[in-house]
């Protein structure tokens, strides 16, 4: 882990602020390849990563929010929302291949009759 992530100091300037924003995003990079290559490890370390920099982003004062910093957020959230849908995927893909092996549908799932498409007369 990068000893920048270790350390919670402050973050009173843009500057400091846009480099955390871009370590982020270097860690949502390596999230989505791990993700891609199902990884366990690599995405637990970017689980770990992500907190750490979670930490030092809530101690960003708000005068450090400049134009760039709010493109680097926006770039940020819109990694993070793709992540997330790949990762919902991934678990998806579990449940139904678990679902398949049993024969039998997940207990948390709700049951639903099934529905019906009919012909319009």
């Amino acid at each position: 882990m990068n000893s920048a992530i270790d350390t919670v100091e402050s973050i009173r300037r843009p500057t400091q602020l846009r480099d955390t924003l871009r370590q982020m995003l270097a860690v949502l990079e390596d999230e989505r390849q791990a993700l891609a290559g199902l990884d366990v490890d690599a995405i637990m370390g970017c689980a770990v990563d992500k907190n750490a920099l979670c930490g030092r982003l809530d101690t960003a004062a708000p005068e450090a929010i400049d134009d760039e910093c709010r493109g680097l957020l926006e770039a940020a959230r819109r990694v993070n929302e793709a992540n997330r849908r790949v990762r919902n995927l991934i678990a998806a893909n579990v449940s139904a291949r678990l679902d398949a092996l049993s024969g039998q549908p997940a207990l948390y799932r709700a049951q639903t009759p099934h529905a019906r498409i009919g012909r319009a007369r």
